[in-house]
C-alpha cells in the first residue's frame, strides 16, 4: 500500500486526483492540502503529488525531498535550469521525482507520433488550446511537444521551416520553441486540446489529441504513483513507463 498525499487538493485535477487514489485499491490517501493548508501535513506519505502552480512548485519540491518523500509533479514551466535544479536537490539521495507535462497517455503518444513523423515532412506548427484559468502559455506540453518535433528534425539533417514572415509586430506567428511555432488558444469550455500539423508539398498531416474531462488524466497519475518509488532520480514525462 503506497501512502499518498496530494498539494493542490483542492483545484481541478487535485480534486480529481484525490478521487482516484481513493478510488484506487493499492492506494492509501494520507492528505489532501489545498492552498492555505500546511505542508506539513504530508508527513504520512510515502509519495507527494504535486498539482499547484510554478511559481510555488519548487519551493514545494525542496520541502517534499527534505521530508524525505518520492514526488510526482503535474506542474509547467520546468525549463532545463529548473529541472537541473531538480537533479541538484536530488544528489546523494535514493528518493524519486517524476515530472510529466502531460499525464493524459494519449498526449503523451502524441508526441511519440510527432517526433516520428517529423523528419518527413517540410514543416510543422503546433497549435494547443486549454482552459481560460490555465496561467502559463504554450503549455508545458506543447514546448515538450516542439522540442521533441525538433530534435526529431535536426537528427534527420533539415534545416529552419519555412517562413517568409518578415512583419509580425502582434505576434500572430505564435512563439518560437526550439524553432517550432507554437499557437496558444485560452478559453472556457476546453480542457486540454492539441494538434500538431505537418506540412510537404501537396499534403498536411494532423496529429490531434483532446481531453474532455481531467478524468483522462488520471491513469498516468496513478502509474506514475505506482512508479515513482522505484526509479530514484529524475524521470521527465510518462515516456519510460510506456516503454517509449
Amino acid at each position: 500500500m503506497i501512502r499518498v498525499a496530494v498539494l493542490g487538493a483542492k483545484g481541478r485535477m487535485g480534486s480529481e486526483a484525490v478521487a482516484a487514489v481513493r478510488a484506487a485499491g493499492d492506494l492509501e490517501l494520507v492528505a489532501e492540502i489545498g492552498s492555505g493548508d500546511p505542508i506539513s501535513g504530508i508527513a504520512p506519505a510515502d509519495v507527494v503529488v504535486d498539482l499547484t502552480r510554478p511559481d510555488v512548485v519548487m519551493e514545494n519540491l525542496r520541502y517534499v525531498l527534505g521530508a524525505g518523500k518520492h514526488a510526482v509533479v503535474g506542474v509547467s514551466g520546468f525549463d532545463d535550469e529548473r529541472l537541473a535544479a531538480v537533479r541538484e536537490i536530488l544528489a546523494g539521495t535514493d528518493l524519486g521525482v517524476l515530472i510529466a507535462p502531460n499525464f493524459g497517455v494519449g498526449a503523451v503518444l502524441t508526441m511519440h507520433f510527432a517526433a516520428i513523423a517529423a523528419p518527413f515532412f517540410e514543416s510543422v506548427e503546433i497549435v494547443e488550446a486549454h482552459h481560460e484559468k490555465k496561467v502559463d502559455a504554450p503549455s508545458g506540453t506543447a514546448a515538450r511537444t516542439a522540442t521533441l518535433v525538433a530534435q526529431a528534425r535536426a537528427k534527420a539533417g533539415l534545416g529552419p521551416v519555412p517562413d517568409a514572415t518578415t512583419s509580425d509586430p502582434d505576434g500572430a506567428r505564435g512563439a518560437v520553441v526550439d524553432g517550432i511555432h507554437v499557437h496558444a488558444i485560452r478559453m472556457p469550455g476546453v480542457v486540454a486540446q492539441q494538434d500538431v500539423i505537418l506540412g510537404e508539398a501537396g499534403e498536411t498531416l494532423t496529429i490531434s489529441h483532446n481531453s474532455a474531462n481531467r478524468a483522462s488524466f488520471m491513469p498516468g497519475v496513478l502509474m506514475s504513483v505506482r512508479a515513482v518509488p522505484t526509479r530514484p532520480g529524475l524521470t521527465f514525462g510518462l515516456e519510460p513507463l510506456l516503454g517509449l
